[in-house]
C-alpha cells in the first residue's frame, strides 16, 4: 500500500528597508514595514487563506482520510500575527480537525545549523514554544530551513529529542536509490529521515501551469497513475513545496485548487493513502543508512548551500553576524534580541548571490534589489549599526571567557542580593506585626532575667555598713591603750 505526505512551508523574512551609510548609528529601526505589510497580506488573501479554506473542504469530504503537515517560520508568524490575524484563526479551524501536523524548524528560518550549534538549538526551541502557544501541538518531526541536511546536524536534532526529519532527495546523495522510502542517518542511527521526491513535488509547485512542459496540462488522474504505477516496494512519496504554490506561483485560473482537491478520489481508486510525517516515521522501518557529509538543501540545481554561501559576500555577511552570536544570547535587550532573529533571515543571504542561467532568474525573481551587490551594501550597513549597539553593552575588547566569568558574578550577585532583599522585607513584615499586635512571642517569660541584674547591685552597700561599726571600737581601744602608756 502506497501513501503521500504532503508538507507545506510558510516563510516571510522581514525586509529591510533601505539603510545608508550615514543612518549607521543615528537610526536603529531596519525594516521596511510597508513592504512587509504589503506581501504578507497579498499572498495571505491570494494563496493561503483560499488555500486553507481548500483544505477544510478536503477534509470534511474525506475526513481522516486526507492529512497534511505544515512548518511555519517564527518570523512569518509574527507578520501573520500582525497583518492578517484571520490566517491565524484560519489555521486554527484547520488544526481543531486533527489533520494538520506542524513541523518543528528554526525560528529565524536561519543558517544557524550551519553557523552556531547553540543558536541553533535555541532557535528550534523558541519555534516549538511558538506553536504550542498558537496552535498547541508540540512538533515531532524536525525540519530545517530550506531543508539543509547533514551528517553533523543529523546529530544535533536528535540530541534535541526528534526521531525523523526531513530533507531533499538529491541524486548525488542517493545515486541509484529512491527517495521513496524511510531511510535512517549513518551518523545517527535512531533518527529516521524523508526524502523529498523532487521531481512530482516540482511538478506540482513549478512546471503545473508552463503551457511548454510535455506534460501541460496536468490532470489529477494522470499524476496518482505516475504514484500509483512506481514499484510496489515503493511505499511512501513525499511532496514538499511551498504553501504559496496555491494561488500566488500557480494562479487560481491555472486550475491548481481544483486540481488539489481532486487529488484524494483519484488516490482512492488506487488504494493510496494520505500519512503525516509522524505517521510515516512511526509506521514505516527504514532500509538503509544514509550518510551526508556534505551540507545538502532543496534549492537550486546543485542541491547545496551555495544559494547562501556560494561566494565572497555571503560568507562574509554571514561570518561577521555569527561572530557577535554569544554576546548577543548574554544580552538582556529585547529590542537586540528581536532584531538578532530577524538579521539572520536566510533570505538576506540569498538576495546576495551571484549565480546565473536558471538558478539566478529565480534569486532575482525574489530578491527586492537592483543586484545581489546592493543587497550586500544595504545588509552590512544595518548589521554595523546591530554590530555596534552589541558592542555598546558588550565590549569587543572583552573576551568570551572573561565576559562569562563577569557576568556569573553579576548574576551570582544579583540572587544573593534578591535574597537579601526577601529576608529583610520578612523582618520588616515580622516588626510590623509586632508593633501592630498582631504579633506575639511564643516565651513572654524571656524578658525576665533583667529585673534580677538590676537587684544585685543593691544588696552590695549592706556589708559597708557592717564593716563600718567596729572601725570606731578599734580606734577607742587604740586610744585607751595609748593613754594607759602615757600614764
Amino acid at each position: 500500500m502506497k501513501a503521500i505526505c504532503f508538507y507545506f512551508q510558510i516563510h516571510q523574512p522581514f525586509r529591510l528597508k533601505t539603510y545608508r551609510f550615514f543612518d549607521i548609528g543615528n537610526d536603529h529601526y531596519y525594516y521596511d514595514d510597508f513592504a512587509n505589510d504589503d506581501i504578507i497580506t497579498r499572498i495571505a488573501h491570494r494563496s493561503y487563506l483560499p488555500a486553507n479554506e481548500m483544505l477544510k473542504e478536503m477534509i470534511a469530504q474525506y475526513g481522516k482520510k486526507f492529512k497534511v503537515a505544515f512548518s511555519i517560520s517564527g518570523t512569518a508568524l509574527e507578520q501573520l500575527e500582525q497583518y492578517v490575524p484571520e490566517f491565524i484563526d484560519s489555521m486554527k479551524e484547520l488544526t481543531a480537525t486533527g489533520c494538520v501536523e506542524f513541523l518543528s524548524e528554526t525560528y529565524a528560518h536561519s543558517l544557524a545549523s550551519l553557523q552556531d550549534p547553540e543558536e541553533f538549538v535555541a532557535q528550534v526551541k523558541a519555534h516549538d514554544e511558538k506553536i504550542y502557544q498558537l496552535f498547541g501541538q508540540k512538533p515531532k518531526v524536525f525540519r530545517n530551513t530550506e531543508l539543509i541536511y547533514d551528517d553533523d546536524i543529523a546529530a544535533m536534532v536528535l540530541s534535541m529529542g526528534f526521531k525523523g526529519a526531513i530533507t531533499d532527495g538529491a541524486k548525488h546523495i542517493l545515486g541509484w536509490k529512491s527517495p521513496n522510502y524511510v531511510y535512517n542517518s549513518a551518523a545517527a542511527p535512531k533518527l529516521k529521515l524523508l526524502l523529498k521526491n523532487s521531481k512530482l513535488s516540482d511538478d506540482i509547485s513549478f512546471r503545473f501551469s508552463n503551457t511548454e512542459w510535455a506534460n501541460y496540462p496536468l490532470r489529477a488522474d494522470t499524476y496518482i497513475n505516475w504514484i500509483a504505477q512506481l514499484p510496489e516496494e515503493e511505499q511512501i512519496v513525499n511532496l514538499f513545496m511551498n504553501y504559496d504554490t496555491f494561488g500566488e506561483l500557480q494562479p487560481r485560473e491555472s486550475g491548481i485548487f481544483e486540481f488539489m482537491k481532486a487529488l484524494p478520489r483519484f488516490a482512492a481508486e488506487h488504494d493510496i493513502q494520505f500519512m503525516t510525517p509522524s505517521e510515516v516515521i512511526s509506521k514505516l522501518k527504514p532500509v538503509a543508512e544514509l550518510s551526508v557529509l556534505h551540507p545538502i538543501s532543496w534549492t537550486d540545481e546543485a542541491r547545496d548551500t551555495s544559494a547562501w554561501l556560494g561566494n565572497t559576500l555571503q560568507n562574509e555577511a554571514v561570518e561577521k553576524l555569527y561572530s557577535i552570536g554569544e554576546r548577543v544570547r548574554l544580552c538582556q535587550d529585547k529590542r537586540i534580541k528581536q532584531d538578532w532573529n530577524y538579521l539572520q533571515a536566510s533570505d538576506h543571504f540569498f538576495y546576495m548571490c551571484t549565480k546565473h542561467s536558471s538558478d539566478g532568474s529565480v534569486h532575482s525573481h525574489y530578491s527586492p534589489y537592483d543586484s545581489p551587490y546592493a543587497a550586500f551594501t544595504n545588509y552590512m550597513n544595518v548589521l554595523s549599526d546591530f554590530m555596534t549597539r552589541v558592542e555598546a553593552q558588550y565590549p569587543s575588547d572583552i573576551d568570551n571567557e572573561e565576559l562569562n566569568s563577569l557576568l556569573l558574578t553579576i548574576r551570582n550577585q544579583e540572587h544573593e542580593i534578591e535574597e537579601l532583599n526577601r529576608e529583610v522585607e520578612m523582618m520588616r513584615n515580622n516588626i510590623v506585626k509586632d508593633t501592630t499586635g498582631d504579633f506575639a512571642p511564643e516565651e513572654p517569660a524571656l524578658p525576665l532575667p533583667e529585673p534580677k541584674s538590676e537587684k544585685k547591685p543593691e544588696k552590695k552597700p549592706e556589708p559597708k555598713k557592717k564593716t563600718a561599726k567596729p572601725a570606731p571600737k578599734k580606734k577607742t581601744k587604740t586610744t585607751k591603750e595609748t593613754t594607759k602608756k602615757e600614764k
